[in-house]
């Protein structure tokens, strides 16, 4: 295992497996969009967000137990997770699955977050450490999503999973901005310190 004391070692490695499940990640998403506004298949394209979601748990897993935390992955898994919800969101914006304004929001929160960017990088960091509830606003989207999709159909048990999907979205919008008033307050800190 690649740690020194409880800190992770961060490496300059590429070719590492989380960083092969991030890179999978990001090709499952125009297969989603193709299913989803394409051919509408709809259950098709809730299993590849689930796959989707799988395998971005699973490389968070696989790195920090084998010591293969990477440059490149802490910056490629969370643009992918952004790069998955965006494309959910228009996708099912554009079937008028889920509100426009809904889309508006979540953007505003990323344009947000990336406004801190330029400031961080005069001090010398690419990001902020993930935290735990912006994760766990990733992981509500990440379920509530496919469930609204399932909702599109007519049958009962869809319309449940709809229901349940949109109590997702709403939980996973609240704590996706609550997490983003944390970033800003860390980059504050961190600016403020001039470290």
């Amino acid at each position: 295992m690649n740690r020194r004391g409880d800190a992770a070692v961060v490496s300059d490695r590429v070719l590492t497996v989380p960083n092969a499940l991030s890179a999978l990640r990001l090709l499952l998403i125009p297969v989603f969009l193709w299913l989803v506004l394409g051919v509408q298949a709809d259950l098709w394209g809730v299993l590849v967000l689930a796959v989707s979601g799988i395998t971005d748990w699973l490389d968070g897993v696989i790195a920090r137990r084998t010591g293969q935390i990477t440059k490149v992955g802490q910056i490629l898994d969370p643009l992918v997770d952004r790069l998955t919800i965006a494309a959910t969101l228009i996708g099912l914006a554009l079937r008028s699955l889920i509100p426009w304004w809904l889309v508006g929001i979540l953007v505003l929160r990323e344009l947000v977050l990336l406004a801190l960017v330029p400031a961080l990088r005069r001090r010398g960091l690419t990001a902020l450490p993930v935290h735990y509830l912006g994760k766990a606003a990733t992981f509500a989207l990440f379920w509530g999503f496919p469930f609204v999709l399932v909702g599109a159909g007519t049958a009962q048990w869809e319309q449940v999973l709809g229901a349940l999907g949109w109590a997702f979205v709403i939980w996973g919008t609240a704590l996706y901005w609550y997490a983003a008033v944390l970033y800003i307050d860390q980059a504050r800190r961190v600016l403020r310190a001039g470290r």
